[in-house]
């Protein structure tokens, strides 16, 4: 009964309760929004690199490993054997290898040098593969595939020839002008930093850094001369097992014929998040402002309802209902009305994440998954109802103190 006194009374100030309802409803889709996108962000940003279960390198320290061989920022302080490379390509407990290897540049963008493998296991998000958006891999020497942002920012389509420079600078004045690149292939948009890079063969990588006589002779004929290739920057292991993680990493670590080291992406990943944690924690407190003035409108709207509400308080007296019922009819209303803007913020937010997912991981490389629901998420709901509750207090007192009053007037 007073649920239905309480859902008709909202409904007699349609005008009011639908701005609160607006103000609320906006309110708590910022307030969810943040914390589903950061969390999101978070699972995103550590399936940057995806079905990966170690990275080897040279030491230098795991964030700094991980961040020139992923997100191709700065630059490794050594270098490893190819010899290395071969190895652990060859060792039991290894199911695949990448090798990468970093140091040249084309107009700002990073190139990486690897071989074919890296089209077939790097993986990133929901290990999702490597797709092409236009052409293929490279065959031949000097043959390169771009990532989406490279060919979109320079026009670049397949079959335009591209010249690498050297170092990492948007200029350079050491062009490899005698030995130009072919785009055979131009990848899919990821949302990673593989649209930012032009990939190479490893043996390219030697090629042009070869004297301009011999480099003259290969570039007129590929197979002329036999490159060897001598080191590599860092190298990808997907392995057999995952539970010889462990014992392969330490293996690794303790190599005596080179210096190298093994991290866990996931594990690098996680320190390299909690060094931008302040911005997460910035932006909640921004949705935890947002909603604060929100439901001060709440509350503000119920007192302000409460000089039009005499002649109803006076109603309901008149039938029997007693201070403290008057009181728990602005709960109720409280509480219908913050129902309804969670429920409506929840299916907004999810019809927009569903409609906008996959641009969002395009572009942003952000895997928003439509269902908004988790532990964070609920605690967020009862907590927006408990304040809902809290900023009721004041309205309900008053309609208590008003019912009071009528129910001594009408004694005297």
């Amino acid at each position: 009964m007073l649920l239905t006194v309480a859902r008709q009374s909202l409904l007699s100030r349609k005008k009011t309760v639908f701005l609160t309802f607006l103000s609320l409803t906006i309110s708590m889709m910022v307030l969810f929004s943040v914390e589903h996108i950061r969390l999101q962000a978070k699972e995103s940003f550590n399936r940057t690199i995806s079905g990966t279960d170690l990275i080897v390198g040279a030491p230098s320290g795991q964030l700094n490993l991980l961040l020139y061989s992923v997100f191709r920022i700065g630059n490794p302080t050594n270098v490893i054997q190819y010899q290395s490379f071969k190895d652990l390509e060859n060792n039991k407990l290894v199911k695949w290898a990448v090798p990468i290897s970093l140091g040249d540049s084309h107009k700002g963008f990073r190139v990486l040098g690897t071989n074919q493998a890296y089209f077939t296991h790097y993986k990133y998000g929901d290990k999702r593969n490597l797709s092409f958006a236009q052409g293929s891999e490279f065959n031949s020497l000097f043959e390169t595939v771009v990532g989406a942002d490279v060919a979109q920012q320079l026009g670049y389509k397949v079959g335009e020839k591209i010249v690498i420079a050297h170092g990492i600078g948007s200029t350079s004045f050491t062009n490899h002008t005698d030995s130009p690149f072919i785009i055979t292939g131009i990848l899919a948009r990821t949302g990673t930093p593989v649209d930012k890079t032009v990939h190479v063969s490893l043996p390219a990588i030697e090629a042009i850094h070869l004297p301009p006589s011999a480099l003259k002779k290969l570039v007129a004929d590929p197979t002329s001369i036999d490159i060897e290739v001598n080191n590599v920057t860092a190298v990808l292991l997907g392995l057999e097992n995952k539970f010889a993680t462990f014992a392969l990493q330490r293996t690794i670590n303790n190599y005596k014929n080179d210096r190298l080291m093994a991290v866990l992406p996931g594990v690098a990943l996680t320190e390299l998040w909690t060094l931008v944690g302040t911005l997460e924690n910035l932006l909640r407190v921004i949705a935890g402002l947002v909603l604060l003035s929100a439901l001060f409108g709440l509350s503000t709207m119920l007192l302000a309802s409460m000089n039009e509400r005499q002649t109803e308080i006076a109603v309901f007296r008149v039938l029997g209902a007693g201070p403290v019922k008057i009181m728990l009819l602005i709960y109720l209303e409280t509480l219908l009305l913050t129902l309804i803007s969670v429920l409506a913020a929840v299916s907004l937010l999810s019809l927009g994440f569903l409609v906008f997912k996959e641009q969002l991981a395009a572009e942003y490389g952000l895997f928003i998954s439509a269902n908004i629901f988790s532990v964070e998420i609920l605690q967020l709901i009862a907590f927006v109802f408990v304040a809902a509750l809290v900023t009721a207090i004041f309205p309900s007192l008053e309609a208590y103190k008003s019912a009071l009053h009528k129910q001594l007037s009408s004694r005297r």
